[in-house]
Formats: structure tokens, sequence, C-alpha cells
């Protein structure tokens, strides 16, 4: 027998997908929301949005340690690196992150929970993301908006329309991912400065503490020195 999981990650595509299956009238079991702890408020006010408007529930979970935790305090237990403090921050080559918060707690809940069963998960990867799709290729996962054609832009349409908004964060940010997220680009790092300064904050404490900065190509407390001077310079053009 098998059990449908959607993996939601609360974001333009997976809300798409899952709004889309339901009209569908597709077969799901569990709703699948994988809560890292340092999402956007404007995300968990989202969600709950969701889980109203489809009146259903949505499982959330999350991993044993917190973010904070596994950047700067977890040992490392086998490796080059045994015994070092922390991972650091995440890169392109590294995203632990992913691996710990996402990965591994959805692939224990569903070992545990639907123990006997096969299982389809069911993740939001848009048909404009050849790479994304080609990446994550599995006979156990589907992805529903690249076999109906539906782009990134579309999914977002689709989500406004229907009255979702994440109170504007799509406005700010190409990708709502977690905050404290290095892949952003410097103009959403730029956003974050201005409009989320206790995130910002937050980063530049964290690159007090741990080994490596922010970026290889700049340090929190860099980024933050050229935001400042952009966002003056922006204010005395406009007066």
């Amino acid at each position: 027998m098998i059990k449908h999981i959607v993996s939601f990650s609360g974001g333009k595509d997976s809300t798409a997908m899952l709004l889309m299956m339901l009209e569908k009238g597709l077969e799901i079991d569990d709703i699948v929301f994988m809560d890292t702890g340092v999402e956007y408020p404007e995300m968990y006010e989202h969600i709950e949005k969701v889980e109203k408007y489809i009146n259903r529930k949505i499982t959330k979970l999350k991993a044993d340690e917190t973010f904070e935790f596994m950047l700067l305090n977890y040992e490392k237990k086998k490796g080059k690196n045994k015994g070092q403090k922390g991972y650091s921050f995440p890169d392109f080559r590294n995203r632990w992150c992913t691996k710990y918060f996402k990965q591994r707690v959805i692939k224990k809940y569903l070992k545990e929970k639907y123990k006997g069963f096969e299982i389809t998960e069911y993740h939001g990867i848009a048909v404009n993301e050849p790479k994304r799709l080609e990446k994550n290729k599995n006979k156990n996962i589907k992805y529903p908006l690249a076999e109906w054609n539906i782009t990134e832009q579309e999914a977002l349409d689709y989500c406004y329309k229907k009255g979702f908004s994440w109170n504007g964060l799509y406005k700010k940010f190409n990708r709502v991912s977690c905050w404290c997220c290095p892949l952003k680009s410097l103009k959403e790092l730029k956003i974050l400065y201005k409009e989320y300064p206790e995130y910002f904050k937050k980063l530049k404490e964290y690159e007090e503490k741990t080994y490596r900065k922010f970026r290889a190509d700049y340090s929190i407390k860099e980024l933050g020195t050229r935001f400042a001077k952009e966002i003056e310079e922006e204010e005395d053009e406009r007066n």
C-alpha cells in the first residue's frame, strides 16, 4: 500500500502544488513541514493560514537540536575535523543545514510512522528549474508542478490569486528560505539588514563565535559596513 506524502516548505512552489493537488482530488495522506527554527515570522503565519484554508492539519517536524547549536557547538564525531566545534556557516559545497534539519528529519518520521508502507513524496519544484529536477531525480519522489508545466512565476501568481501573500515576503526576496542563509544574494542580504535588523545582528553574533566568516566573499561585519554606506548614499540622493 502506498502513502502519499506532501513535502511542504511553505514557499510559493510547495503551496501551489499542495492547493492544486487538492483541487484535482489527488490523494494526500500527510502534509509535512520541516521547521528549521529559523524561518521568517511571515512564514509561520502563512502556514497557519494554509491550514485554515484547506481545513487540514499540517504535520510540523523539528530536529533535535537548534540551528545555533549545530552552527556553533555541535562536536564533529568523525572525519578530518573530528572534535571540531560547530559546522559553522553552510555554503554551496556543504549545505549541512538541509541535510540535518530537513532530509534526516522527514526520513526518520516517515520510517517510524509509515513502517511497512511504500512512500511516494511530492516536492514543489517548478518546470523551469531543470537543474533541481535533474539533481533530485528519485523514483519515489514526484514533481507535480513540472508534470503540469507550471513555472515558478505561475505558481506565485496562482498563490496570490488564492489570497496568499506571505505578508509581502516575495516582494522582498526571490526565495523565502531561512533568514540566516548565506546563499542569499547581496540584494536580499541588504533587505535583511534594512528590514530585519535583529536577524542581521544575530548573524554578526554568530560570526564572532565561529571559525568561518558568513560568506567566502564577505563577512557579516563587512556587509553591514557596505550596506550602511549604500543606504546613506541613497538617502542623500533622494534629499
